[in-house]
């Protein structure tokens, strides 16, 4: 008996609510309803951001995925992979070999030696050979 109860009370709350819902809904109806027409500018200034917001996508887009963007000849030649934090263009085979270095600060130290080795020696792209023999110290 006191589970009847305890339902009954349960759907008596249930149905309070929803009416309390329905009510609000009623006016926010109302609300918008009354709502003023959106004036020519503030339609204008709502074009000008979505025209600066689709002119912003469009440039990280072209940062993001630079195959589709126009390139000179030279940035041809340095494509490829980069030595870890720094602008020295190397070989895949040398990438692998730097993440097979376990130990991070060792990695590190390998790979700005090197680096600093490349530019001293005006290396257009490093590869295994000189890699091997930079990374000893």
């Amino acid at each position: 008996m006191s589970d009847q109860i305890n339902v009954q009370e349960r759907l008596t709350n249930v149905e309070d609510r929803l009416e309390r819902l329905e009510s609000l809904l009623t006016s926010i109806d109302e609300k918008l309803a009354q709502k003023q027409p959106v004036s020519n500018t503030e339609s204008e200034g709502t074009e000008k951001i979505q025209q600066w917001v689709t002119d912003y996508v469009s440039m990280r887009l072209q940062q993001l995925v630079p195959e589709t963007c126009d390139h000179p000849a030279e940035a041809e030649l340095l494509d490829g992979p980069y030595l870890d934090n720094t602008n020295v263009p190397c070989t895949e085979e040398v990438v692998h070999r730097v993440k097979r270095i376990p130990i991070p600060f060792v990695r590190e130290m390998v790979v700005q030696r090197v680096a600093e080795n490349a530019r001293s020696a005006q290396v257009e792209r490093v590869d295994i050979d000189f890699f091997e023999q930079a990374a000893t110290f």
